[in-house]
């Protein structure tokens, strides 16, 4: 370890989370993974992630979401600053974890605190990487994790790493349902293959009027245009969640999707006054545990605090 006096203060990142607009899924590659064509949006609930230098890695999660974090090696946010380690050879960190995102909910939680970790390392180290760099990185840690470094509306294609900005006009206000448990992303998309069978796939491209929608800053045109193709494997796993959306849509979203891989539900509507009104008539239904209100899209993953001492 580098002398006290020369040992630099924290850094804190801020990422969020982020939900599939559209997600289209393609037919299984050699590699395991499947094609997709997916329309990301990074949205207000967030994660903040403080780096901190230290004898030795270490990593702890903490919030009111924090329950079933790894904080061991298994945590995609000490990958990522193993990775930068093999990289740069840089000093031990520890990672400190704050969860406002759900976990195993299909919003990229993990993936966030991934990106998080490389955006604030480079801070914290002095690394002096650009975004396409630092998106490089994030590739090799999973497909959502370059979205949650650039954040916006993005068109993901490949495994969802090769990311386009997409123009988006206003702002979208969205209502999180939040369910008991997680749906681990392999078991979805392994109830996907399964669903579909032997019927031929073809090769996922997004949608010309969901972009339209998005150019247009309506909510009511973007509404019908979600999609997820993973939605029906979702349902077939967690027949709960059909009373879920059927009870948002009856409580006056203009849409509603599971948010990628679930469990977590997306709900679309038209103004923030709105979303409180969903909010409140979900909480009191019963059907969900739990709700959050979010709008987007927002930036990705940028420090939020690195005190010069």
């Amino acid at each position: 370890m580098t002398s006290a006096s020369l040992v630099p203060a924290p850094v804190t990142a801020r990422v969020p989370a982020k939900v599939n607009l559209e997600l289209l899924v393609g037919p299984r590659l050699d590699d395991g993974y499947h094609a997709l064509s997916t329309v990301f949006q990074a949205v207000s609930l967030y994660d903040d992630v403080t780096v901190a230098a230290a004898e030795e890695w270490g990593v702890s999660v903490h919030g009111p979401l924090a329950h079933g974090v790894p904080e061991n090696a298994d945590n995609l946010a000490m990958r990522a600053a193993r990775l930068v380690d093999a990289r740069f050879d840089v000093e031990p960190v520890h990672i400190s974890i704050r969860k406002g995102i759900p976990v195993a909910g299909g919003m990229a939680g993990g993936s966030a605190d991934a990106a998080a970790t490389l955006v604030a390392l480079d801070h914290l180290w002095e690394l002096g990487l650009d975004r396409e760099e630092l998106e490089e990185l994030a590739s090799q840690l999973g497909s959502d994790v370059p979205f949650l470094v650039a954040g916006g509306t993005a068109v993901g294609s490949g495994r969802g790493e090769l990311l386009a900005p997409v123009l988006a006009r206003g702002t979208y206000h969205w209502v999180f349902a939040l369910a008991e448990g997680g749906l681990p992303t392999p078991a979805v998309y392994a109830e996907c293959d399964r669903l579909r069978g032997s019927t031929p796939v073809p090769d996922p491209v997004a949608n010309p009027a969901l972009m339209s929608a998005l150019r247009s800053g309506d909510p009511h045109e973007l509404a019908p245009q979600l999609a997820n193709d993973l939605q029906d494997a979702a349902l077939s796993l967690r027949p709960d969640l059909g009373e879920v959306l059927s009870a948002g849509m009856e409580y006056g979203a203009l849409g509603g999707i599971v948010s990628g891989s679930g469990p977590t539900t997306a709900f679309l509507v038209e103004d923030n006054e709105a979303g409180i009104d969903l909010a409140v008539a979900l909480t009191a239904s019963g059907v969900v545990r739990d709700v959050r209100r979010a709008s987007g899209p927002v930036h990705g993953a940028h420090v939020i605090h690195h005190r010069v001492d």
